[in-house]
């Protein structure tokens, strides 16, 4: 992947674990508890940047070095923390991951696309790290950028 990207979801929402996944490493669970750059091109954050209002504008921040943004958005969650029209505050190119799509229902997924949709995102993709899907769509949206 040549772009830089930058996570943004609510805590357990899967972003650690898809970069985990994208980078061929160990999957396992580690609470993220900063913002992090992963091999110089993935911004990973902590979900309570995005939960709490008040650390919001650190995402903001975060988001000037990055060239898309990337909402992730666990396909079990009812409801979501992402506001509509919320990829506007970056004025950045913005897709969206749905995660976690093993353990929930077709209803499920297609709602965790429409908050995706509503929120902004241009392109959606739908993944499960248990089961290994949807990265490899993921990675080509990449490969095909200029």
């Amino acid at each position: 992947m040549k772009k830089r990207i930058i996570l943004i979801g609510r805590s357990m929402a899967g972003k650690t674990t898809l970069i985990q996944y994208l980078t061929n490493s160990e999957l396992k669970y580690r609470k993220t508890q900063t913002i992090e750059i992963i091999n110089q091109n993935m911004i990973d954050t902590p979900g309570e940047y995005l939960e709490r209002t008040a650390y919001r504008g650190a995402l903001v921040v975060s988001a000037a070095d990055a060239d898309c943004i990337v909402l992730v958005q666990d396909a079990g969650e009812h409801g979501t923390m992402f506001p509509p029209g919320y990829a506007s505050t970056f004025a950045k190119p913005c897709i969206g991951v749905v995660t976690k799509s093993d353990r929930a229902s077709e209803k499920e997924i297609e709602d965790a696309k429409k908050y995706l949709k509503a929120a902004g995102a241009k392109e959606l993709f739908v993944t499960s790290s248990y089961e290994g899907t949807g990265f490899q769509e993921f990675l080509d949206y990449f490969d095909g950028e200029s």
